[in-house]
């Protein structure tokens, strides 16, 4: 029997079927014990099912998940640490220099100060960003600064913030950034794909992208704010899972609106559909907007009460 998802995001909506896992789908090389996603056939006919989704069922959710189920004081630094190790520390300005990469890889390297380090007990190296994020010139800089410390760099690519280049051209951007080191490449959609309903297109994009990854993750940012409906922002989740992506993300940051909790809502249940379905978990990434300890908490308990512990 195969997957469902909920229109309206809520008991009483409609049920909706999932397409078939892809016969093809074997587990790829893990990392941190997860297989990565190798994406499975376009299925038009699931994209073509999905009428609507309820905003407000969503924003009912959001409410109760923020309100009713808010992390006890005790608990707290717990769970900010985690978002610290959850974290893409980034630096995408049009003034980046080498100099200022180098010192956000030190900070990436050592995220407190030593006074709170002592008093809560850990070790310097236990509590790291994922990953620093920063320009394809600046990736080999980027590499060089936190080598041997776990810590990832991610070049954003494709002609970021917009996507409207050529995509020979965002091709070759994505190629030259893991020539220089990057271990995950975040790349965005071109928004009139979604506008137009051009998924074929939209998905053929995404799986010659996951193709120049090679061993580097995938992150495909929609764009959310861009997409004017979430109706297209499950969609676009949809197929960029389909497509191969190892994360989607919800935005560049440069969005006049960045990442909200009914659009991440949408997307972490579109993820869980499709983990359902196939097997494969697929990560996510809110970007932008997201700036005080207590928005990191709502992130982290969206995630826990939506997908569990795994995605933590």
């Amino acid at each position: 029997m195969s997957s469902t998802i909920r229109e309206a995001g809520s008991g009483a909506s409609k049920i909706m079927p999932l397409p078939a896992r892809a016969a093809a789908n074997t587990p790829m090389p893990l990392e941190h014990g997860i297989a990565r996603n190798p994406g499975m056939k376009l299925d038009l006919g699931f994209l073509e099912s999905v009428r609507s989704v309820n905003r407000s069922a969503l924003e009912r959710r959001v409410a109760t998940l923020t309100k009713r189920r808010s992390i006890k004081a005790d608990n707290q630094a717990a769970w900010l640490l985690r978002a610290i190790a959850c974290m893409d520390l980034t630096t995408l300005n049009s003034n980046d220099t080498d100099e200022r990469v180098r010192r956000l890889c030190a900070k990436a390297i050592n995220p407190l100060r030593r006074d709170i380090v002592e008093g809560l007990g850990i070790a310097d190296e236990s509590i790291r960003p994922a990953a620093v994020c920063v320009y394809h010139p600046f990736v080999a800089t980027a590499v060089d600064a936190v080598r041997g410390t776990g810590i990832h760099v991610a070049a954003v690519s494709t002609a970021f913030p917009h996507g409207l280049a050529p995509l020979s051209t965002r091709l070759q951007e994505i190629e030259a950034s893991v020539k220089d080191g990057a271990d995950e490449i975040d790349v965005v959609i071109p928004r009139g794909l979604v506008y137009g309903a051009k998924w074929r297109e939209l998905f053929n994009e995404i799986v010659a992208m996951r193709a120049a990854c090679g061993e580097a993750h995938l992150k495909v940012i929609l764009g959310t704010g861009d997409l004017a409906t979430l109706r297209n922002v499950m969609l676009a989740s949809m197929v960029a899972m389909m497509a191969g992506a190892d994360f989607i993300k919800t935005s560049t940051g440069k969005e006049s609106v960045n990442a909200t909790l009914p659009v991440g809502l949408a997307m972490v249940r579109a993820i869980r559909a499709y983990f359902e379905e196939t097997g494969y978990l697929i990560g996510f990434k809110p970007a932008g907007g997201i700036s005080t300890a207590k928005v990191s908490l709502d992130w982290l308990v969206l995630m826990k009460e939506e997908l569990g512990r795994p995605w933590l």
